[in-house]
């Protein structure tokens, strides 16, 4: 088959780019041909895989978007037969990959009541609306309960184009054997004492994941506790707030953070406690690789894998509506228990026993399914939100 793959943007440690790249590396072991249309590609480049990047001329991220979907459509419209797989939501997608949550639901639930009002908004919602309405043929592929609550409450007639897809953790996260000496090795490394609590946290976009709760339930332990503990935050995002925020409760020297990095690991075999109230997270693959690693959890109940972390018993999950308090309470417990080995003990059977990696086969082997029975649309009913004339491929 001829598949179209739909990115806007990719780096090599975002959990939706990591999907990304899995699936379409088991698109070209299968001998599928594979064109990947993107704005902006950091990293390195699949062997095998045409790269197109879409040339940006327009000023504006809404103008941006709209460009890029215009621009693909009209080139994709000149390839009759192929199929389209998109991992943002726009119109035009035979499959969606919904990696992100629903954006209706998000708009309600965590934006001010002008938030509608703005283009912003009536931008990403008809893009959203594109793949999920009654009106769209679009097959889509989900990774949490959470989400599919979320996407039937906003879009109830999109259920039977719904498809669960199991998690895809790569299994080079499990360290099998020599697991103390990496421990070891890393806390030597990062001159860690004995007694030293290293708190880790791993993800782009430290806003929405949460640190601000994060530093603030560090700096809420007891004086003794508090000075043992190091927070390192491995991730890529926009970090002066975060740091002036952690001066002004008192644990600057405490925190660093370092940019995102393949050999994540021994990091999980180095930490004592990983540390994630995330605001909002469709999945959170994180917690499934600190989880098969033997790492205890923290998590918050936004996170659309924190019923992994219930199901295995190798951590806690603080309720929704999340409450600073809560988390508060948690990490000290957790901090203190000597449960830490059982939760230790209970994460790594949980990996040996779940599926948590074969998404990237599953995925394919839906891609393969439904495109056999998928009727192509002609170029005039390819679906488009603008009025303006498309961009001409160059």
């Amino acid at each position: 088959m001829n598949l179209n793959f739909l990115i806007y943007s990719y780096f090599p440690h975002g959990g939706q780019q990591r999907d990304f790249f899995r699936i379409v590396q088991e698109c070209l072991a299968r001998g599928h041909q594979v064109t990947v249309y993107t704005m902006k590609w950091e990293g390195e480049t699949l062997e095998g895989i045409k790269l197109i990047k879409v040339p940006a001329k327009v000023s504006g991220r809404l103008r941006l978007y709209r460009h890029f979907t215009d621009w693909v459509l009209n080139d994709i419209a000149e390839k009759p037969g192929s199929v389209t797989i998109g991992f943002n939501k726009m119109p035009g997608l035979d499959f969606h990959f919904a990696a992100d949550p629903c954006f209706a639901e998000k708009a309600d639930k965590h934006r001010k009541s002008y938030y509608k009002f703005t283009a912003r908004y009536r931008h990403f919602l008809s893009y959203e609306q594109a793949v999920f309405t009654n009106d769209s043929s679009t097959q889509i592929m989900f990774l949490s309960p959470q989400q599919r609550s979320a996407f039937l409450h906003y879009y109830p007639d999109c259920e039977p184009r719904l498809h669960l897809m199991p998690p895809g953790i790569s299994k080079d996260r499990i360290i099998t054997q020599g697991r103390e000496a990496v421990r070891a090795q890393f806390r030597k490394e990062f001159n860690l004492a004995d007694t030293d609590l290293l708190i880790l946290q791993i993800g782009s976009g430290f806003r929405i994941k949460g640190v601000d709760r994060s530093l603030r339930a560090i700096a809420s332990l007891p004086s003794e506790l508090r000075k043992r503990v190091r927070y390192l935050m491995v991730g890529r995002g926009k970090s002066a707030y975060f740091k002036n925020l952690a001066a002004w409760l008192g644990i600057g020297k405490q925190f660093n953070i370092i940019p995102g990095r393949d050999d994540i690991p021994r990091f999980l075999q180095g930490a004592d406690l990983l540390l994630h109230p995330a605001y909002s997270e469709s999945a959170g693959y994180v917690l499934l690789e600190a989880t098969i690693a033997g790492l205890p959890v923290l998590t918050t109940a936004t996170c659309g894998y924190a019923f992994h972390i219930e199901q295995s018993g190798c951590g806690e999950v603080c309720g929704e509506p999340f409450k600073q308090d809560e988390l508060n309470e948690r990490l000290l417990k957790m901090l203190m228990s000597n449960q830490r080995e059982q939760w230790s003990k209970n994460g790594l059977r949980y990996g040996t026993e779940n599926d948590l990696y074969s998404q990237a086969k599953t995925v394919v082997d839906l891609v393969e399914q439904k495109a056999k029975h998928l009727e192509k649309k002609n170029n005039s009913q390819r679906p488009t939100t603008h009025n303006h004339e498309m961009a001409k491929p160059e």
